[in-house]
Parts: structure tokens; C-alpha cells; sequence
């Protein structure tokens, strides 16, 4: 987080920077049309868990945004301020977005959080008042998160933020502060993963430095965290990933997942296409999670609602984002033309989000042969128009019925703007094979003290294993599947799992935050060797979120083990 009266940047056209300046790490465009994006269907690169789907400071209370504000967009994780913060940022005139505050709402949205302990202070830069105040400041927030005992979704403990510049050399190294500070946290709270370093931009020599020093005192971290901050760098992340990853394997360090807890730049956080550019990245490039930065208003998922909580046009960018399913699959980029692809085989429908270039360009879609000789090909376009104009809808531009060729189609997009963003919906020629998403994929939705596994014999080729857990809020295991049905009524629900004990096992079910039940789950021929139960559930019309655990608090925790693989309604 930064503040932008202290770093502010010059405030560089976003057309001149799309067409005509030369940026580090991203190349500029030899020409503004005839560009194709190629996708791929039958290339998966990973399960669609919207990678970039978080925010610093994105939710300002338990109703800001609202829940069913959330629920569209498929929030993966946030990064909220400490329990008790007494943090102004960005010119705000008193605290907000307390972690343990706003936590039931992120809950409720299927969503999980890092704690950002410096944030505590009250000013950034933070200013230091010596060890004795800052260990008591910890001390305190732990205690307060270790008391709340139905908060489930705190997955990390971020230590300090951006230390390259806000690190006190009052207070000694940052790494020995590192070191004693993680020691304090696991002291009182050796559950919770801790996150760092945290830095505002990569640096090799810094990171080397960290890890090496981390490792000798064994405080290294469970999440590696930095920020992706600077204009238009996006080609740079992969290089960041690989330099990280070599300084794991030259430590001996097993790899660890990658968060980058801020990303976009206070000159472009609300272009469309540049969010596009970030989320490709991470999505390519193997984050496991990452958050739009805190550059203005607090509690507006940083610039996608107004302060009238309406709509942007990078809601939409992100409301599509959050409908994609099943598997994420390749994209090739071409020049400055790049986006991110989803494919749904419960559905046959395929998602593309794209933009970035100007200009009369293609999409084409190879590997549809599933989707028949005729596919519905449906376009539509969310302008570049900034965090404070209200975007009731996007606009739709066309649709079409096309024959594949070699199970390909090519989609000519007309007259593109670079600052835009748009959506490509491919599906049979008559639509989805449901007029609504019946089947959730485990490995889709909020999973919990457990392990995404790939199988050939999961439904999706992945499935949900190591749901093993049932001590307490910090380690229970669940998934938790946010789905949406057209009425409320009772449903049938098809879990299907793998239960390898030789002996049945059971799982609390729970939804909306209502009663506990018990599903039991027969033996089957073993782990990862699925087959299908059945119970009912009564839902209300539109997004719910039905938890399946073997512990979560209120619930005694279930009786052996199982993996599970999907659930189906009808």
C-alpha cells in the first residue's frame, strides 16, 4: 500500500502508453490491428480458482461491499488490516476494514485473508516506536484472532509490509526484525501460516538475502509474498517467478506458494485491459493468489464499485472472471493482445476475457470438437471509463452462430479499444447443456486445510484430497461451494468422493450458516476411486455457499477421511 500524495507518479495518457511508449518489461505493438489470440480448449493449465480475484483492503465492513455484491465476482482472498487497526489510509479520517470486522462477510462470499500486522499504525510510512511497543501490538493481535474461535478464513499472518522502504533502521536489520517478529507469532499461534517479505518490488539481491537468512534461522515463510506495483510491467512477472524459484532450489528450500498481495499501478488501476494484463500473468505464471492494490477509497474492492456501490467498467471485467469454471486453458498472446481462458465440459461453454489492443483483431478458438459442428458465439465489451463512472452492464456486441472448421472457429473483434476489456462465450449452437451450472468442481471452489491433486479418474481432472483436519478454526478442513440456482427450493445433491479407509466416513454439512448435518460416505476401491451419495438440500433462489468439512467450528468433526471430487444439484 502505498500513499499517493507521497508516491505519486506522473499521470501518463493511457492511450500514449498503450500505442507509443516504449515501457520496461513490456514491448509496444508493431501494429494496432491484425493481431490474433489464439485459445486452446484442450490445453488446461490449471483449475479455474480466480487466481486474481482479491483486494487490500477491498471490504470496508460487514456490509461494504455487501455480500451479494461479492458473491459474483468469486473473491479468492483479501488482505485486511490487523484486529484493532488504527491505520488512515490514503487521506482516510478514521480506521476501517479490521480484519476480524469485515471477516464474516469475506466468509460468507467464499473468500479467505491475510492479516497485515504493520497496520496497526496509524500513518504509512509506519513510524516506529520501539520493539517493547511493537511486540505488545502483536501480541495483541494474535490473542484477539486466537479468541475470535468461528473466524475460519484468517490463512496468513503478513508480518510486515513493503520493508524496502518502511523498515525502521531503528529497529535493526529488517531480516533479524524478520526473524524475531516470526518468532513471536509462531510462539502464540504456531497454526497459522506466516507471509513475507512482502516487498514493493522484487529484487533479486533483497530476496536472496531474505530466503538465505530465513532458512539459517528457520523463520522461513510458509507464503512468499511481493508486489507487482510498477506501470505496464506485467511481462516482467514470469522473470520474478523463475528468479524465485532458483533461489528456492539453490537453498534447498521447498517451494512455496506465491502470493502478490497488491498489483496494478495508482496511474492505471482502473483501465480495464491493464487489470486484464495483471490477471493473465498471474494466471500463466503460476501465483497462487493475488490482490488488487489499495491506491484510493477503502471498501470498494479497490475501484470496482463506486462509492454509490454501482458498478465499473472493471466490474465487469471481473464479474466475467468470476463465472469461469472448470479449467483454465491455454491462451497465446499476440503482441499486446492477451487475455485468460476457462473451460466448463459440465456445460461445454467456453470463457474468454481479452483486450489490449486497438484495431480490427481475431480470437480463435481451437479444440471445440465437444461443442459439435455449430457453436453460439456471443461478445461483449466493458468500457475504460475509470472508478468513478457507473457501468450498469456491459454492452453486447454481437451474437452469432458459427461452423467450426477442424473444431476451430475465428472470431473477428472489430474496431477494439485497447483500454476495454472484452468477453468471447463459446457454446453448442443451442446454449450450455444447462440453462444453469449444475455441477461445482471441488478444486473450483474455497478450499480449506486441504490439497488440490490432479487424477485422471476426477471428473475435472482434479479433485480435493488431505481434508483431514478438525482441531480448531485455524485448521479445519472444508471446502466451501458457492453455488448459484435459479429457485429456492429443496435440491438434490450428488457428492461425489473417494473414501479409501474400508470403512464409512463422514463429513458435517453445512450451508448459508445454517444447522450442521452428517453425509456419510461409504468405502470405495480407494483413494482417488470415486463414487456418488446423495442428500438434500433446501437453498435459497440465487447464491449460496454449502460447506462440506471434517471440521469447522460449531461441528464435533467428522469420522475418518474422505476426498472429494464434486457435487452435482438437480
Amino acid at each position: 500500500m502505498h500513499h499517493p500524495l507521497k508516491r505519486t507518479l506522473a499521470r501518463l495518457s493511457a492511450v500514449a502508453l498503450l500505442v507509443g511508449a516504449a515501457v520496461a518489461g513490456a514491448a509496444v505493438p508493431a501494429s494496432a490491428a491484425g493481431l490474433t489470440l489464439t485459445v486452446d480448449v484442450g490445453q488446461v493449465v490449471r483449475p479455474a480458482t480466480q487466481v486474481a480475484a482479491g483486494g487490500l483492503y477491498g471490504v470496508g465492513s460487514d456490509s461494504q461491499p455487501t455480500t451479494a455484491m461479492l458473491l459474483p465476482l468469486n473473491p479468492t482472498s483479501f488482505t485486511q488490516p490487523a484486529p484493532g487497526t488504527t491505520h488512515l489510509g490514503n487521506g482516510a479520517t478514521e480506521p476501517c476494514c479490521d480484519s476480524l470486522d469485515v471477516g464474516d462477510n469475506i466468509t460468507r462470499a467464499g473468500a479467505q485473508q491475510f492479516i497485515r500486522m504493520p497496520d496497526i499504525y496509524p500513518s504509512f510510512p509506519y513510524v516506529w516506536q520501539g520493539w517493547t511497543d511493537w511486540e505488545t501490538k502483536v501480541r495483541n493481535q494474535v490473542n484477539a484472532r486466537l479468541a475470535d474461535t468461528d473466524m475460519t478464513n484468517v490463512h496468513g499472518w503478513e508480518l510486515w509490509n513493503e520493508p524496502d522502504w518502511t523498515w525502521s533502521s531503528a529497529a535493526g536489520t529488517f531480516n533479524d526484525g524478520w526473524t524475531r517478529t516470526y518468532r513471536l507469532v509462531d510462539s502464540l499461534d504456531p497454526v497459522t501460516p506466516i507471509v513475507g517479505p512482502s516487498w514493493a518490488q522484487y529484487n533479486h539481491d533483497r530476496m536472496l538475502s531474505f530466503m538465505t537468512n530465513a532458512k539459517n534461522t528457520n523463520t522461513v515463510p510458509d507464503v512468499i509474498v511481493w508486489h507487482e506495483l510498477d506501470d505496464m510491467n506485467w511481462d516482467a512477472f514470469d522473470d520474478h517467478v523463475a528468479d524465485y524459484r532458483a533461489i528456492e532450489t539453490s537453498l534447498g528450500i521447498s517451494p512455496r506458494p506465491i502470493a502478490i498481495n497488491e498489483y496494478n499501478s495508482y496511474n492505471q488501476m482502473d483501465i480495464p485491459s491493464v487489470a486484464m494484463h495483471w490477471m493473465a500473468a498471474f494466471e500463466r505464471h503460476g501465483a497462487r493468489e493475488a490482490h488488487r492494490a489499495y491506491w484510493f477509497e477503502a471498501g470498494t474492492f479497490d475501484g470496482l464499485f463506486t462509492l454509490q456501490n454501482q458498478p465499473t467498467a472493471s466490474y465487469w471485467l471481473y464479474r466475467w472472471y468470476g463465472a469461469m469454471t472448470g479449467n483454465m486453458v491455454k491462451t497465446t498472446a499476440h503482441s499486446w493482445l492477451d487475455g485468460m481462458s476457462s473451460y466448463d465440459s459440465s456445460r461445454k461453454i467456453v470463457n474468454v476475457v481479452f483486450g489490449g489492443d486497438w484495431g480490427d483483431n481475431t480470437v480463435r478458438v481451437n479444440g471445440l470438437g465437444a461443442l459439435g459442428s455449430s457453436v453460439k458465439v456471443e461478445l461483449r465489451y466493458t468500457p475504460g471509463s475509470g472508478r468513478n463512472t457507473a457501468v450498469t452492464a456491459p454492452t453486447l456486441v454481437s451474437t452469432t452462430t458459427m461452423t467450426t472448421s477442424g473444431g476451430s472457429i475465428s472470431v473477428p473483434v472489430a474496431g477494439m479499444n485497447a483500454e476495454g476489456a472484452y468477453q468471447l462465450i463459446v457454446t453448442p449452437a443451442g446454449g450450455p447443456t444447462t440453462s444453469w451450472q449444475q455441477v461445482y468442481e471441488a478444486e473450483n471452489n474455497t478450499v480449506v486445510n486441504a490439497l488440490t491433486r490432479a487424477s485422471s479418474s476426477a471428473s475435472n481432472g482434479f479433485y480435493v484430497g488431505n481434508i483431514d483436519n478438525d482441531t480448531d478454526m485455524r485448521s479445519d478442513s472444508f471446502v466451501d461451494f458457492t453455488v448459484n440456482v435459479p429457485t429456492a427450493r429443496s435440491y438434490t445433491m450428488t457428492i461425489r468422493y473417494a473414501n479409501g479407509t474400508g470403512a464409512t466416513s463422514t463429513h458435517g454439512l453445512a450451508y448459508n450458516g445454517g444447522a450442521w448435518s452428517t453425509v456419510s460416505y461409504p468405502p470405495t476401491a480407494g483413494w482417488a476411486q470415486f463414487s456418488t451419495t446423495t442428500v438434500t438440500v433446501t437453498l435459497k433462489a440465487g447464491y449460496n455457499v454449502i460447506r462440506l468439512a471434517k471440521g469447522s467450528p460449531n461441528f464435533a468433526g467428522g469420522t475418518g477421511y474422505a476426498e472429494l471430487d464434486s457435487i452435482t444439484l438437480a
